[in-house]
């Protein structure tokens, strides 16, 4: 038995169904890659805040950031990649993701890895609240019964009132509230704005407004190791936003965004193998209330507006 083939012997030109299913599968690939590196950095991070100051480490993410960036696409697109339509909500955009990454920073120094990251992916639900109240959008029953899953999966997650419950929590809250505002600014430059050109500013941004603070929090570190996790992080973050937009690229957003939610599993792995952290029963249930309401909602959230969620990450 012979495989298919055209006349004269040839194999069969794959016909544009095959290629499309190929790219659709490869965005997944993808975007399961991204997230990995989003959990490695948060891993990362939350090794680092045992000896190197906030500050210190919320800067070096973002330089690292801004130089890789401007050494990999400057030479590429030149004077382009720094036109934008809207510089000032670049300026706002790049500032609410550094309030994001401070946040994540405190939280991850107090929380789990997998508690911190579920919480943060109610961002999604986050978004619908805000579009409900500020937009006067229309909100189908359906979305409101997943944003109560979501939330009600937080209060197992949080317990407040249990002996577990401190005011540390409260930070994962903010970083959720900073980040769906980003997510509401991204959803409205992503109509005018390169996304790269959108990378480039968050990460410069990001690094001009550090720069002011860290002079007074920056200090020597006890050794080599330290400064190669620092690198680590930068380059995961880097690296981790590169694969997403190769993966967005590829791919639909509505096909894509309910596999950011894996980012929770590479968090328990990186909690587990790191810190010898594993959810208890309770947690575990929230986890997965999150996790099924979360990547429904933000599936349907990029499905009616075309516009992808960005996944959790420090």
């Amino acid at each position: 038995m012979t495989g298919p083939s055209t006349s004269g012997g040839l194999p069969a030109r794959k016909s544009t169904r095959d290629i499309a299913s190929e790219r659709i599968l490869a965005g997944i690939g993808l975007v399961i890659l991204a997230v990995a590196c989003f959990a490695t950095l948060d891993t990362a991070t939350k090794l680092s805040t045992a000896s190197v100051p906030i500050l210190m480490g919320v800067w070096f993410r973002y330089a690292f950031q801004a130089v890789a960036t401007t050494v990999v696409l400057l030479p590429r697109y030149g004077p382009a990649l720094l036109r934008t339509r809207h510089p000032k909500y670049q300026l706002l955009r790049g500032a609410l993701l550094l309030a994001s990454s401070t946040l994540a920073f405190l939280s991850l120094r107090y929380m789990p890895l997998a508690e911190f990251t579920s919480v943060v992916l109610i961002a999604p639900l986050v978004i619908t609240l805000l579009a409900a109240t500020t937009l006067k959008e229309q909100v189908s029953p359906l979305r409101w019964t997943l944003v109560a899953g979501g939330f009600a999966g937080t209060l197992v997650i949080l317990r407040p009132g249990g002996e577990a419950f401190s005011w540390a929590v409260l930070l994962p809250i903010g970083l959720v509230l900073t980040n769906a505002c980003f997510q509401v600014l991204t959803s409205k430059l992503a109509q005018t704005e390169n996304p790269l050109t959108m990378h480039f500013y968050t990460g410069w941004v990001g690094t001009l407004i550090a720069s002011v603070a860290v002079p007074f929090a920056w200090t020597a570190l006890p050794g080599w190791q330290w400064w190669a996790l620092l690198c680590l992080m930068g380059f995961m973050g880097t690296v981790g936003h590169f694969i997403l937009i190769l993966a967005y690229q590829r791919a639909p957003a509505s096909t894509l965004t309910p596999y950011l939610y894996a980012q929770i599993a590479f968090a328990m792995l990186g909690g587990w193998l790191m810190f010898s952290q594993v959810p208890d029963r309770l947690s575990l249930i929230g986890i997965s209330m999150i996790a099924i309401c979360g990547a429904a909602g933000a599936w349907l959230t990029v499905r009616e507006r075309r516009v992808p969620i960005e996944p959790a990450e420090s």
